[in-house]
C-alpha cells in the first residue's frame, strides 16, 4: 500500500497546485470546467499512437514501447484524479481508503508481485486501451473499479510492474510540477532542453542515480533548465 499511497499523495499535491483547493467539486481556480474522464480518454488516443495501427502509412513501423509507457504514465495521473474526485464528491472516505482500496485490486497486487516483463501483442493493448476509453465516454455511470483494474491490466500488459510504474509516475509528476512551476500555462516553458524532451532528460537523470528523491530529482531538472534560459 505505500507505493499507491505516496503516488496519490503526490497527485493530490499537484492537482493542489495547479488547480486550486477544492477542485474535486470539478472547478480550477480560474472556473474552468474539469472532466478527468475526457482527459483519461483523450489521452488514450494518444496512447494508441504508439503504434503503426494506420493501415494506409507507416505499416511497418516499429512500435514505440518507450512512448507507450510514458503515456500509461500520463494516464495514471487522470485516472488516480479521477478516484480522489470520486471518493471526495461521493463522501467514499479519506486518500488513505482509497489507497487501501487500490491496493486490495488484483490487477495491483499483480503488477507488485511480477519482475520484469515483457509487452502484449499491439493489438492486445489496443483493445485494453479501448476498454478504458468505452468505460470513460459513457456521461452516465462510471465503473470505478473497472477503471482500475483495466488500467493495472494494460500497464502489466505495457512491460511495467509496480516499481516501474511507481518510478515513472514520480519521474512524471515531478516534472509536471517543475512545468506548472516555469510557465507551462502561460506558454512560456521550454519543453525540448538541447534537443531532448524534458521527458527523456528526466528519464536519463533516473538512469543515472536510482537513489533520487522527488527532491533531488526537482532539483536535477532546475540543473539542466537553468542552463537553457
Amino acid at each position: 500500500m505505500e507505493k499507491v499511497l505516496e503516488m496519490l499523495l503526490l497527485q493530490q499535491e499537484l492537482n493542489d497546485a495547479t488547480n486550486g483547493d477544492g477542485w474535486e467539486a470539478g472547478k480550477t481556480k480560474n472556473g474552468k470546467t474539469i472532466n478527468w474522464k475526457r482527459c483519461i480518454y483523450m489521452e488514450c488516443a494518444e496512447m494508441i499512437d504508439s503504434f503503426a495501427w494506420k493501415h494506409w502509412k507507416a505499416i511497418d513501423a516499429d512500435p514505440d514501447w518507450a512512448n507507450l509507457q510514458i503515456e500509461v504514465i500520463d494516464v495514471w495521473h487522470f485516472i488516480m484524479s479521477l478516484g480522489l474526485e470520486d471518493y471526495s464528491k461521493n463522501f467514499r472516505g479519506m486518500l488513505e481508503d482509497l489507497a487501501m482500496n487500490i491496493s486490495q485490486e488484483p490487477g495491483y497486487i499483480k503488477l507488485q508481485t511480477s519482475k520484469k516483463l515483457g509487452y502484449a501483442t499491439p493489438d492486445e493493448i489496443m483493445a485494453k486501451v479501448e476498454d478504458l476509453i468505452l468505460n470513460t465516454v459513457n456521461r452516465a455511470t462510471l465503473d470505478t473499479p473497472k477503471l482500475f483494474e483495466d488500467f493495472f491490466e494494460l500497464a502489466y500488459m505495457s512491460g511495467l510492474n509496480l516499481t516501474d510504474l511507481y518510478r515513472l509516475y514520480v519521474g512524471k509528476n515531478i516534472l509536471n510540477q517543475f512545468r506548472q512551476d516555469h510557465g507551462y500555462k502561460e506558454g512560456t516553458y521550454i519543453k525540448v532542453w538541447n534537443g531532448k524532451e524534458d521527458n527523456v532528460v528526466m528519464q536519463k537523470l533516473w538512469d543515472e542515480n536510482n537513489a533520487l528523491t522527488p527532491k533531488t530529482l526537482y532539483g536535477g531538472l532546475q540543473k539542466v533548465y537553468a542552463t537553457l534560459t
